[in-house]
Parts: C-alpha cells; structure tokens; sequence
C-alpha cells in the first residue's frame, strides 16, 4: 500500500483560508436552513400521512378514501397554522 498525500485526495482552492472559513460558514448556515425545512414539511405531512394509512387499512385498501383522508387533514392542519 502506498502513501498517498493528503494534498492529492483534498486540492487546496489556492483562495486563502479566511475566505475558504467563510464559505464554510456560508455552507453550514444553508445546510442547518435545508434540514429545518425539510423537519418542518416532514412534521405538516406525518399526520396526514398516517390517518390516510389507517383509513387505507380500515376500508380495504381503497386508495381513493386514503386520499380524501390525507387531503382532509393536510386541510386541517393548514387551518390550524393560520
């Protein structure tokens, strides 16, 4: 096995290391603002989704009330947002 340089597998940009800090800053402050998003819709679709399961359970596999059902409280919880 042979020693590979750590400047071969990670090239510097050569833009100095303030600015390249700041885009680090810059990319971590997207980052943390895209999962918080992402939570956010997770949270608004989690009831709806699992009413639109049970209800799809309950009548048999009819895809059509799950759907209703899904709408229904996505609506609810719209509602409630406002």
């Amino acid at each position: 096995m042979t020693h590979v340089p750590m400047s071969l597998l990670l090239p510097q940009l050569g833009i100095g290391l303030l600015f390249e800090v700041i885009l680090l800053l810059i990319l971590l402050v997207i980052g943390i603002v895209v999962i918080i998003i992402i939570a956010n819709v997770l949270l608004f679709i989690l009831p709806a989704a699992i009413v639109a399961g049970v209800v799809y359970f309950l009548t048999g596999g009819q895809l059509f009330w799950a759907g209703v059902a899904f709408l229904a409280i996505a609506f609810l919880s719209i509602l409630r947002r406002k």
